[in-house]
C-alpha cells in the first residue's frame, strides 16, 4: 500500500526548505494542500516525465500558482527535469522554479498561474477541448482521447470573477472530465476570508451544474474516494472542497495569514519538522519516496505504450482519421494559404468585419481545427462558421463556440484551448471589451500562445451607442503590452492577409481590429498588393519615388482617407508619399533596409492619422512631425457627424499636411 504520509511530508519539507532558502514565498498553500496532491499525483493523475507532451496526459492546473514549490516538489520527485539544485534555488535568476509556475520556462507546468482564477479558465478551455477531440476521434474501439483535467485552486480563484464565469460555462457545457480541488482554509493575506466572503460554495457550484463533494483535506481515504466518484461523474465538472489548515504541521502558523505569504522562519521549520516527522536536513528525499514515484511513474509509462499501441492500429484501421488527428496535433498551416482564401474585387465598400467573416468561410474549409466564437457578439463580429455546427453540451463536434457574455472567462478559457492542443482558436468581441479580456491576453503573450482576438467596432465610428462603445485608449493599451502583435487593416484584402499573418503568428497572440463602417475596397490592380500587410507598413500610394515632401501614414479606416488627402496635396504640387501602416509589430520585425525604405530618413515632414489615442506614433513621426488623433472620449452620434466633429476627415488630413509644409 502506498504511503502517502511519507510522500506528503517529503513535499512539505521540500517546500518548507525552498522557501526559506528565497527567503520569500507562499508555504501555506503547499503544506496545506500536500495530502490532496500527493493521493492525486501518486494514485489518479497519468503523466510521463519521460514523455512530457503525450497528448492523452491528464491535464494538472496549479491555479493557485502562489504555491509553487508544491508543484516543483512534484515535478522533481515524479522524475521530470528538475534536479533538486533547481529546488534550492527557488526564485533565483536564472533557475527554473520561478515564483510563479510558467509555462514553457519549467518542464511539467501546464500553464503559467498565478493571477488568481486564471488557470481555473485555463482548465475549462483544456477540458472543453478533450471533449471536442474525443468527438471528433474517439470510436467504440479507439479511445484516443480519455484524460481528466485537474486543478488545485484557492478560495483567492473562487473569489475573483473569472472563476464565476469560467465555472458557469463548464456547468452549462457538462464537462464531465473537469475535477477541481478547492482549498478551503478560510485564510487569505489580510486574514480570515470571512471578513469578505461568505459564499455558499456548495450551493453556488450546485446552481452552476456541478457535481459537489465535501472531505477533510488531510484525510486520504476521503480524498481517494471522492476523487473516484468524481471520476466516475461524466456529465457534470467536478469540485471536491477539501478542508485543510494551512500551513499545516507548522506548531505557531498553521491557521494563521502569518503563512501564506512569507517564509516560516528557520526556527518554526524545525519545529514543524518534529512535529511531522521529517529529518531537520534540507532537501531531504528518502529513498522510500523515490522508490514509491519510480514505481508510479512506471506504471504511468506503460499506459503510454498501450496508448502507442492502440494509435498503431487506429492508424491501420481509420487511416484517413489518423491523418486529420495529426494535422490537428501539428497544427501545421496549408502551404498555399493565401490562394485557399477569396479575393475581393474593387468595386464598392465593405466593413473589415463583414469582408472578416467572408474570409473565415475560406478559412474554415482549409483549416479543419480553425474553431472559435464570441462573447455574445457573433452577428456583429462575423464569426460565425456557416454549415460547421455548435459546440454545446453533448454536441462537441462543432466549430462554433459560444461564450456567453463572459469575456473575461472567454480570455482564460481560449487560452486553455490553446495550451492543450488540437485546435487553433479564436474569441471575438468589441474593441472596446478588449479590457475585460485583458488579464488573459497579457498571460496569452507571457506563454506565446497563438490565439487570435477578433475586435470589432474598432473607433469612435460605432457612432450612436455612444463613448461607453467607442475604444479611443484601446488600440495603443494593446500595442504597449510586449507580444501582442495587433492588425488594424485598411480594407478588404488587407484583413485577407490580416488573418494569414496572425494564423503564421506562432509564438504569441494577435489581436485583428476591424470596422463597423463600410471602407472602399482598394483597387490594387492600381496600388501595391496588400500582401505588403505582412511587413506591417508599406507604401501604398505616392506620386514620387523619392524627395518626398510629406511622408503620411495611416491605419484601418483612415488609410482610404488618407490617399484622398495625398492626391489633394499632389494636385498642389507637393510630393506625398502615403503608408499604410496596419502593424506596429509586423513592421518592427523587418531589416533595417526595409524601415528605412518606407520611412526614409531625409524626409521629417511626416504626419499620421489614426482614430484613436495618439501618443505612441512619435516614434514615427519624429518631433518635426505630428499626429492626427483622439485624445478624448466620443459621443452618441451619427458615425459621419463623429469624423466631421473629431476633426476625421478628408479635408482635415490635408489642412495637417498643409500645415506641416509651410
Amino acid at each position: 500500500m502506498m504511503d502517502y504520509k511519507i510522500i506528503a511530508n517529503t513535499i512539505r519539507g521540500l517546500s518548507m526548505d525552498g522557501i526559506q532558502a528565497a527567503n520569500s514565498g507562499h508555504p501555506g498553500l503547499p503544506l496545506g494542500m500536500a495530502d490532496v496532491a500527493t493521493v492525486l499525483w501518486t494514485k489518479f493523475l497519468k503523466y510521463n516525465p519521460r514523455n512530457p507532451e503525450w497528448v492523452d496526459r491528464d491535464r494538472f492546473i496549479l491555479s493557485a500558482g502562489h504555491g509553487s514549490m508544491l508543484i516543483y516538489s512534484l515535478l522533481h520527485l515524479s522524475g521530470y527535469d528538475l534536479p533538486l539544485d533547481e529546488l534550492k534555488n527557488f526564485r533565483q535568476w536564472g533557475s527554473l522554479t520561478p515564483g510563479h509556475p510558467e509555462k514553457g520556462h519549467t518542464v511539467g507546468v501546464e500553464a503559467t498561474t498565478g493571477p488568481l482564477g486564471q488557470g481555473c479558465g485555463n482548465a475549462v478551455g483544456m477540458a472543453l477541448v478533450e471533449q471536442m477531440l474525443a468527438s471528433r476521434f474517439n470510436t467504440p474501439d479507439h479511445k484516443l482521447v480519455d484524460h481528466h483535467t485537474y486543478v488545485i485552486a484557492s478560495e483567492g480563484e473562487f473569489m475573483e470573477g473569472v472563476s464565476h464565469e469560467a465555472f458557469s460555462f463548464a456547468g452549462n457545457h457538462k464537462l464531465g472530465k473537469l475535477i477541481v480541488f478547492y482549498d478551503e482554509n478560510f485564510i487569505s493575506i489580510e486574514g480570515d476570508t470571512r471578513i469578505t466572503y461568505s459564499d455558499d460554495v456548495e450551493k453556488r457550484m450546485s446552481a452552476y451544474g456541478w457535481h459537489v463533494q465535501r472531505i477533510n483535506g488531510h484525510d486520504y481515504d476521503q480524498i481517494s474516494n471522492a476523487t473516484k466518484l468524481a471520476q466516475l461523474e461524466s456529465h457534470r465538472p467536478s469540485v471536491i472542497i477539501c478542508k485543510t489548515t494551512i500551513a499545516y504541521g507548522s506548531p505557531n502558523k498553521a491557521g494563521s495569514h502569518e503563512a501564506h505569504g512569507a517564509p516560516l522562519g528557520e526556527e518554526e521549520i524545525l519545529l514543524t519538522k518534529a512535529a511531522l516527522g521529517i529529518p531537520e536536513e534540507k532537501f531531504h528525499v528518502p529513498d522510500e519516496v523515490r522508490e514509491l514515484f519510480t514505481k508510479v511513474v512506471g506504471a504511468n509509462e506503460k499506459k503510454e505504450n498501450v496508448w502507442k499501441d492502440m494509435f498503431n492500429v487506429y492508424q491501420m484501421n481509420l487511416p484517413d482519421k489518423a491523418a486529420e488527428w495529426i494535422q490537428c496535433m501539428d497544427g501545421k498551416l496549408p502551404a498555399n494559404l493565401d490562394e485557399l482564401i477569396g479575393d475581393f474585387e474593387p468595386d464598392g465598400a465593405i466593413a473589415t468585419r463583414s469582408a472578416s467573416g467572408k474570409i473565415l468561410q475560406d478559412l474554415a474549409k482549409a483549416i479543419p481545427y480553425l474553431v472559435g466564437g464570441s462573447a455574445d457578439l457573433a452577428p456583429s463580429n462575423n464569426t460565425n462558421l456557416k454549415g460547421y455546427g455548435d459546440i454545446a453540451a453533448g454536441a462537441f463536434n462543432g466549430r462554433n463556440l459560444h461564450f456567453g457574455v463572459r469575456e473575461l472567462g472567454m480570455g482564460a478559457i481560449i487560452n486553455g484551448m490553446q495550451l492543450h492542443g488540437g485546435f487553433r482558436v479564436f474569441g471575438a468581441t468589441f474593441l472596446v471589451f478588449a479590457d475585460y479580456v485583458r488579464p488573459a491576453t497579457r498571460l496569452a503573450a507571457l506563454m506565446n500562445l497563438p490565439v487570435i482576438y477578433v475586435y470589432t467596432h474598432d473607433s469612435f465610428y460605432v457612432g450612436e451607442d455612444g463613448p461607453t462603445h467607442q475604444p479611443i485608449e484601446t488600440t495603443m493599451s494593446l500595442r504597449i503590452t510586449p507580444n501582442v502583435t495587433v492588425i488594424r487593416p485598411s480594407d478588404a484584402t488587407e484583413t485577407r492577409y490580416a488573418w494569414v499573418a496572425a494564423l503564421e503568428n506562432q509564438s504569441g497572440p494577435t489581436a485583428l481590429l476591424l470596422t463597423r463602417q463600410n471602407l472602399p475596397i482598394l483597387d490594387r490592380n492600381e496600388l501595391p498588393s496588400a500582401a505588403n500587410l505582412k511587413k506591417g507598413a508599406y507604401t501604398i500610394w505616392e506620386n514620387a519615388g523619392s524627395d518626398h515632401d510629406i511622408l503620411i501614414m495611416a491605419s484601418g479606416s483612415e488609410v482610404s482617407m488618407s490617399i484622398d488627402a495625398g492626391k489633394k496635396l499632389a494636385e498642389q504640387g507637393h510630393k506625398v508619399r502615403v503608408i499604410s501602416f496596419p502593424s506596429w509589430e509586423l513592421f518592427e520585425a523587418q531589416d533595417a533596409e526595409y524601415k528605412a525604405s518606407v520611412l526614409p530618413s531625409e524626409c521629417r515632414t511626416r504626419l499620421a492619422v489614426e482614430a484613436g489615442y495618439p501618443t505612441g506614433w512619435e516614434k514615427y513621426v519624429g518631433i518635426e512631425g505630428r499626429i492626427l488623433g483622439i485624445n478624448h472620449y466620443g459621443a452618441s452620434a451619427p458615425a459621419g457627424v463623429l469624423a466631421e466633429k473629431f476633426g476625421m476627415t478628408v479635408d482635415a488630413v490635408t489642412q495637417a499636411a498643409r500645415e506641416l509644409l509651410k
